[in-house]
């Protein structure tokens, strides 16, 4: 092999190299500060927990939800914002994760912040493994997220306790209607 060969490939794999550990997310997650951050729908205290979740638009407006059903009412609200970056934590340890990223959990016995039923997890596997646990739950697709009817369960609002919402059962405060901040 030519010694102009070598210098190239050396230099290919350099680049490579280079350019993987300097990529960083253009909108990367940003930390939940439980003391100012609410709701951009329903105004609730932001919990540093695993039903936190996020979205930043392209123009770099970072918005915080206390629910994942919050986060598809801001976007069904705002449907003409461009979105940047989309996170949901998991259940399991609260790492973020890209939205589209994550399987989801579905019961409407599920205990949320506001009562959407949705548990995240980083992965199909941890998914189905949590269903199997729990002996119910519907495992979902971010894709199938879109067909979802989102309604509200009154009966399994969590309490923004800071417990997972299958193993808590406080109650939370309910408007005349039975919905907790809307």
């Amino acid at each position: 092999m030519s010694r102009q060969v070598k210098l190239f490939i050396t230099a290919f794999f350099l680049v490579v190299i280079l350019a993987g550990c300097g990529a960083k997310e253009k909108f990367p997650a940003l930390a939940i500060n439980e003391a100012v951050d609410k709701c951009a729908i329903c105004n609730m205290q932001v919990k540093d927990d695993a039903f936190a979740t996020q979205l930043t638009t392209t123009d770099g407006k970072n918005y915080k939800f206390d629910d994942l059903g919050c986060m598809n009412e801001w976007k069904q609200k705002n449907s003409t914002a461009a979105i940047g970056a989309q996170y949901v934590r998991d259940y399991n340890n609260k790492d973020w994760i890209a939205f589209d990223q994550a399987t989801y959990v579905y019961d409407a016995s599920f205990k949320t912040p506001m009562a959407y039923g949705i548990y995240t997890f980083k992965d199909k596997a941890e998914a189905q493994k949590f269903v199997d646990t729990q002996k119910k739950g519907k495992v979902m697709t971010a894709a199938e997220l879109a067909t979802h009817t989102w309604e509200q369960s009154k009966g399994a609002m969590d309490s923004h306790s800071h417990g997972h919402g299958a193993e808590s059962g406080g109650a939370a405060k309910t408007d005349d209607k039975g919905m907790h901040g809307k």
